[in-house]
């Protein structure tokens, strides 16, 4: 009797277990995970390590990515009618016009556990505007004249003339608050300090940076609990891994992969109208591209409506630097460059001695540029000049670019505030040059339209001086627009609540796992 009950237990025992193994088995097949609670963790595959996390001391997308889960602005764009609100403000008003009084939200605190207040603002901001500091962005704030602590919850700011841009400024990413005692006490770029949903936990450089939830968050806790940016150089293995489940989200799908993507059943894939612009630009400080004449044969050798149809729907064809979504925007733009004329650019090049000229395509190793830069040197080759590509990780790239080693280049810009007066300023206007003008363009006449965008609080005047200063621009032959931006995610179907914005931003905070 006694031998019969132990083998019934061992019968009992061995069906539990393998009920609990068949339990398992099917866990793993739709999750791509083992045990883990697949509610609470997401993986983010990008190709490029950051750059830094600082929102003071960095300008570049990947980076970005990062600092927007971490650090908050005082506003926000709404993703859907991109209209400007208060985020970590609660209010303002404009007593005149050069001055902005910014009520901001109480009881919210940085994860090191000081207070967000009026002094950290101040600080944030001074910082930001510092020569000694140089931070890439600094052209955002540059009409500031003081900013002003009215009471513990009050920011004055008070700009040297009118500044219609400012809560456009104020809602960029790299505007972002910081947390005055840890950066006085630290290095920011190295352990970021904020006060957004989630909190830095590591960055293995080269592989990975790990977030996990602030439980103390103002707005309530993220159901994500962790968030893991995992370096994966090649694109093509980033949707292997977003196949098998290793990644659950990936962001800017290059063309050749979105057909390998869209056909991925546990993928959903999301597509809209954006604000990024893609461009090949010149070195005004090099000859013969500082040449209009040469830059002209350039852009009638590209045959650009041709490469956009090999976007599959990923891009845009518009010869205006200033986008359709981008304030200051105007369609008698769209045609105003020079299109696409190989016997008008081959003429060119034998009417200016450019014949059998060597230029070096400078880009980064992500694989957008990388097709441009392919297209492009066999167009041009096409047309008589001598062709080369050099290609370079994104940090050194950046470097490289802002330090003018180069002739020419492919570039993009987000237009994270979609407003063209601060897409025109900080890549074009010469006092940028050094900085984010990595181009060296100087136009006395564009310069000054630019400047005028920025100096009225009246919309109206902002947008016909942009409309004019645009025209310039795409008359200088500048830039030669590649594209324009259509942004796109493709995750796990497993990520609810995620959503881009036209700028190709996104948030973590209200996404979730089923």
């Amino acid at each position: 009797m006694k031998k019969q009950r132990i083998k019934c237990v061992a019968f009992i025992f061995l069906v539990l277990i393998t009920l609990m193994g068949c339990s398992s088995d099917t866990s793993q097949e739709g999750s791509g995970e083992s045990g883990a609670d697949v509610s609470q963790e997401l993986t983010y595959a990008t190709t490029s390590d950051v750059v830094g996390l600082s929102p003071i001391d960095t300008n570049d997308s990947v980076s970005s990515a990062v600092i927007e889960q971490v650090y908050e602005t005082l506003f926000v764009r709404d993703p859907e009618t991109m209209e400007i609100k208060p985020h970590l403000a609660e209010s303002y008003e404009t007593p005149d016009n050069t001055t902005w009084e910014i009520k901001l939200k109480e009881d919210i605190t940085f994860h090191d556990g000081t207070p967000f207040n009026a002094e950290a603002v101040k600080y944030t901001f001074e910082q930001f505007m510092s020569e000694e500091r140089a931070a890439p962005r600094a052209s955002l704030l540059e009409p500031v004249e003081s900013i002003e602590v009215k009471d513990e919850y009050t920011v004055v700011i008070k700009t040297k003339e009118p500044y219609g841009p400012l809560l456009a400024a104020l809602s960029h990413t790299n505007a972002s608050i910081v947390s005055p005692e840890a950066d006085k006490g630290g290095d920011l770029n190295q352990n970021p300090v904020g006060t957004g949903p989630f909190v830095f936990e590591e960055w293995v450089q080269g592989d990975h940076v790990s977030l996990s939830a602030n439980e103390d968050y103002w707005q309530g806790a993220p159901q994500l609990k962790n968030v893991t940016m995992k370096v994966v150089p090649e694109y093509s293995t980033a949707v292997s891994m977003l196949q098998t489940g290793e990644v659950q989200f990936i962001d800017a799908i290059p063309t050749e992969q979105l057909p390998r993507i869209e056909s991925l059943k546990n993928v959903e894939v999301q597509k809209r109208e954006g604000t990024p612009v893609y461009y090949l630009g010149f070195n005004m400080n090099k000859e013969p591209f500082n040449d209009i004449n040469f830059r002209k044969a350039v852009s009638h050798a590209i045959d650009r409506e041709a490469y956009v149809k090999q976007l599959n729907g990923l891009g845009i064809k518009n010869e205006s630097l200033i986008g359709p979504k981008v304030f200051g925007y105007n369609e008698e733009a769209a045609d105003a460059g020079y299109s696409y004329d190989p016997e008008k650019a081959k003429q060119l090049i034998e009417e200016n001695g450019f014949g059998g000229q060597e230029i070096t395509l400078l880009a980064a190793n992500r694989e957008s540029y990388m097709k441009m830069a392919e297209i492009v040197q066999a167009q041009l080759t096409e047309v008589g000049l001598n062709v080369e590509i050099e290609t370079m990780e994104w940090g050194t790239f950046l470097d490289t670019t802002t330090e003018g080693n180069f002739q020419m280049t492919f570039l993009g810009w987000s237009n994270s505030t979609a407003d063209g007066s601060e897409l025109l300023y900080p890549n074009l206007h010469s006092d940028n040059i050094g900085s984010s003008n990595r181009m060296s363009y100087s136009n006395s006449d564009f310069d000054q339209l630019v400047k005028e965008s920025r100096e009225t609080v009246d919309q109206e005047v902002r947008r016909q001086k942009l409309i004019e200063a645009n025209q310039i621009a795409v008359e200088d032959a500048v830039w030669v627009p590649m594209h324009h931006g259509v942004v796109t995610v493709a995750y796990d179907k497993s990520v609810k609540g995620l959503q881009i914005d036209p700028t190709g931003q996104w948030s973590l905070y209200n996404v979730h796992r089923e």
